[in-house]
């Protein structure tokens, strides 16, 4: 009989352990409340069960997990369901129960436009590069590098709009 899950649980619970807080805390920008983050983190953590990748270090296991997250995240919102059932717009503000540590400046991240956002995100609160930050997204560098030039612009906006 072939078995289903092709790392033992103890290999599992150890990975869960160390990365459950950010891919849920990525999954919770794009999902926007935590009952359907819960969610996607679940589906993130089954899909590693299953998946075949031996990981070279933590950074990659933690990189193939965030990569994992956001697409499942962003599969859900192209669901025939979900685009026939929800506002897409609508369910980018609302913003229910605060999962992550809140501050003031990271309500003003999680506020900004997706990309930006994610970019945002991932560069100054998990500390990837531009360049490791393009391959989790599929993006050039540049593109990366003007997400987080024109997302600091957009905040530096809205903080400097609040003086």
């Amino acid at each position: 009989m072939q078995r289903s899950l092709l790392r033992t649980n103890e290999e599992l619970a150890q990975i869960y352990n160390r990365h459950v807080t950010t891919v849920y805390n990525v999954c919770f920008m794009y999902m926007k409340n935590p009952h359907d983050t819960e969610d996607m983190v679940q589906n993130t953590f089954i899909r590693l069960m299953r998946d075949p990748t031996r990981f070279e270090s933590e950074e990659h296991e933690k990189a193939w997990l965030i990569r994992t997250a956001i697409n499942l995240c962003k599969d859900f919102f192209r669901s025939w369901w979900v685009s026939k059932t929800t506002d897409i717009d609508k369910a980018e503000n609302v913003t229910v129960g605060p999962p992550l540590e809140q501050n003031e400046i990271l309500i003003k991240v999680l506020s900004l436009p997706q990309k930006y956002k994610t970019a945002i995100y991932l560069y100054y609160y998990e500390g990837y590069s531009s360049v490791e930050i393009a391959k989790m997204l599929g993006k050039n560098e540049s593109t990366v590098r003007s997400y987080l030039y024109t997302g600091r612009k957009l905040l530096k906006i809205e903080m400097e709009g609040e003086s």
